[in-house]
């Protein structure tokens, strides 16, 4: 109710992403100038002294290009934050009143916003894990199937890691599971004196860490001391119920873009549901997403 008060119409959307994206006064996205002013009138409603470059406040943003009201933007980024599972592009285009081709790609460009950016390391204790989302080999078409026996086969990597003392999660879609790449992954996200928890694959011995111990699920040890992964057992699980009961489907072209989509969500789960639009929000400037590059 809060939110349909406080957006009736398309002025007071336009007027909060300025807000948000302009926090200390307009801005010129081309040379970053404050000396601009208003052209009404004309889809770029705004004009920069300096560089003379019309622009409005979707130019240097993820809405850049989209001819769709911001209020309708602003409802799909309340749909996709309240919705813990995600939300599928075709419920989207039902509720919005689009098309579900354009639902699917206003969801990319929100997904897109939630790209990780440079990151201060991780101080631990983590706990560090792979998973691997896909459908079932038994599954699938009989010309599509691998005809290997490893559960794993057919799916997409996806390497990650929680630091237990602040809750983060972050995650990355890998091409392997192998020692190189997960142990690179470790260390690009982690301090040097860093306690390590993991299972006992092979992958993580050598680690470079102050400290490694391990757990050995396949006789039934999940708990050893402080030594278990249940924090990102219970982070995938979520993703993978989203997977199943939501998307049904995700292309391993597209799926680092959903990793990080939940990584994010979580990551910011204990804001009230403003705080976590304008998180997203905020996440839009300086990045695009054409329609030809994402399905190129």
């Amino acid at each position: 109710m809060d939110i349909m008060e406080m957006f009736p119409d398309e002025e007071t959307a336009t007027e909060w992403f300025e807000a948000e994206f302009w926090p200390n006064g307009r801005k010129c996205p081309y040379c970053q100038g404050d000396n601009t002013y208003a052209c009404p009138g004309n889809t770029m409603p705004y004009r920069c002294r300096p560089c003379r470059k019309r622009f409005s406040v979707r130019t240097g943003t993820l809405l850049q290009s989209s001819r769709l009201l911001l209020l309708k933007w602003v409802w799909a980024i309340y749909i996709e934050m309240t919705s813990l599972k995600g939300v599928s592009s075709v419920k989207l285009h039902r509720d919005l009143g689009v098309t579900q081709r354009t639902a699917w790609f206003m969801l990319q460009r929100i997904r897109t916003a939630f790209a990780p950016v440079q990151a201060a390391a991780l101080e631990g204790p983590v706990e560090a894990d792979e998973t691997y989302i896909g459908g079932l080999e038994k599954n699938k078409h009989e010309h599509k199937k691998l005809k290997a026996s490893r559960g794993t086969v057919g799916k997409a990597p996806v390497l990650d890691i929680k630091d237990r003392k602040t809750g983060k999660v972050r995650t990355e879609a890998a091409t392997d599971t192998t020692a190189a790449t997960v142990q690179e992954f470790v260390q690009d996200n982690t301090a040097d004196d860093v306690t390590l928890y993991t299972d006992t694959s092979a992958v993580y011995t050598g680690s470079d860490v102050a400290v490694h111990e391990s757990v050995n699920p396949s006789i039934g040890e999940w708990v050893k001391g402080q030594a278990h992964t249940n924090g990102l057992e219970s982070f995938w699980a979520l993703f993978k119920r989203a997977y199943h009961g939501t998307y049904h489907h995700i292309s391993k072209k597209h799926l680092n873009r959903y990793v990080q989509q939940f990584a994010r969500k979580h990551n910011i789960r204990d804001l009230d549901t403003l705080a976590q639009m304008q998180h997203v929000v905020a996440c839009m400037v300086g990045k695009q997403l054409q329609h030809k590059d994402l399905v190129g």
